[in-house]
């Protein structure tokens, strides 16, 4: 689960992280009055109009501003709320249709009075699943082309492993200090800096911390001027006070409602539905349609309990994407009957009838005799199959 910047600042400023303050506004006069207070809090005229949406690089596409005053301000927030922010990692990129912005961070100025005397870094914490351990990502080459400095200078990113039976240690700490060339106060800074930006990540269950920048200001703080927090979804009924932050307006819709039926979906780019039992038989199976010259349409796994109405469901799903041209169900019953979710599929066939697309039924497991006699006594246009390989030639064929 992804969190706002807004939302990201507030947990890492729990955990005892510095970060760069700012009020949340969803109007114009919002961000009057939170501009207002935040000039009260820090006596400055300059503020920061930061767009809020779930995506990386709003800086270019126009959705962060500085003002220097009131007027500013007010011409900022109205500019970039209800904008359509495309960044390149918006959905569809610069050429997509963007995100709608629908709030705003007014925030402080971080880098006064020194512009000149501030350093940005690029810090980061996720998982290395290889190594089966965190990892601390950072460079001294903080801001808006870290992407850049991973693809052509990648000897200046660093990486510290962290052990998860001992957990952060103090020297590695003070080596990511170190490595970042800071001197003086700032190594302590740093050091308190990664060591509760470590315990808010294991806290708070996430799969991603990034903060870029990070800044060293010009009196030596150290601070985070953004922040982007990915939750581990499954651990999120440990934390219900973070799963209440959910924004379902920056999620996929068709995504949202899947997952309001107990789906997993992911809509992919290509031509063959796919509705599995699990998520290892599922990648398998998206594999075989690649093998037998298909493209997968999505990613979506029912469940143990393949019942009928979660069937029909994954159907209506699947044929809401105009690109498929076939769907391929690959069930194995170990838990559910092979019966009864080919019986969910005839209902759901018939229940929502116009299906203009070739189906692939490929059941195995309990009963699953039972379930290809259902299928072929039909009458419908649904194939069945024994084999996975017998599936993909179907698939194959149907394509043709």
């Amino acid at each position: 689960m992804n969190l706002h910047e807004y939302q990201g600042k507030a947990l890492l400023k729990s955990y005892g992280v510095a970060i760069q303050e700012g009020i949340l506004a969803q109007s114009v006069d919002e961000a009057i009055a939170a501009y207002e207070q935040m000039r009260g809090r820090t006596g400055s005229d300059v503020a920061i109009v930061k767009a809020q949406i779930h995506a990386g690089g709003r800086g270019k596409g126009g959705g962060i501003k500085l003002a220097k005053n009131l007027e500013e301000v007010k011409t900022h927030a109205g500019n970039i709320l209800g904008m359509m922010l495309k960044t390149p990692q918006t959905p569809g990129g610069l050429e997509g249709p963007g995100k709608l912005v629908r709030k705003v961070l007014i925030a402080e100025d971080a880098y006064a009075p020194d512009f000149n005397a501030c350093k940005e870094f690029y810090v980061s914490i996720l998982m290395d699943r290889q190594r089966k351990c965190n990892v601390i990502v950072y460079s001294t080459e903080g801001g808006m082309d870290i992407e850049e400095v991973a693809e052509h200078t990648p000897q200046l990113l660093h990486k510290e492993y962290i052990d998860p039976t001992l957990g952060l240690q103090p020297f590695q700490a003070r080596k990511v200090a170190f490595n970042l060339g800071l001197e003086g106060p700032a190594i302590k800074e740093m050091v308190k800096f990664i060591t509760s930006l470590y315990n808010a990540f294991v806290g708070a269950d996430a799969s991603l911390f990034e903060i870029n920048p990070c800044l060293k200001t010009g009196d030596g703080r150290i601070i985070a001027v953004d922040s982007k927090v990915v939750l581990d979804d499954n651990a999120l009924y440990r934390h219900p006070e973070l799963a209440d932050q959910r924004d379902t307006d920056e999620e996929d819709p068709t995504e949202v409602e899947a997952k309001s039926y107990g789906l997993n979906y992911v809509q992919l780019s290509g031509n063959v539905g796919c509705m599995v039992n699990g998520a290892g038989l599922a990648m398998a199976t998206m594999d075989i349609i690649k093998l037998s010259g298909g493209e997968p349409a999505n990613f979506l796994d029912v469940g143990g309990t393949a019942d009928a109405k979660r069937v029909e469901n994954a159907f209506r799903i699947i044929l809401r994407d105009e690109r498929v041209k076939a769907i391929l169900i690959n069930i194995f019953g170990g838990i559910v009957r092979c019966d009864r979710v080919a019986q969910g599929v005839v209902d759901a066939y018939n229940n929502i009838g116009n299906i203009h697309v070739p189906i692939i039924v490929r059941l195995q497991g309990t009963n699953a005799d039972l379930a290809k006699k259902i299928i072929d006594d039909s009458g419908l246009e649904v194939y069945s199959a024994i084999a996975l390989q017998e599936a993909a030639d179907l698939v194959k064929k149907v394509l043709a």
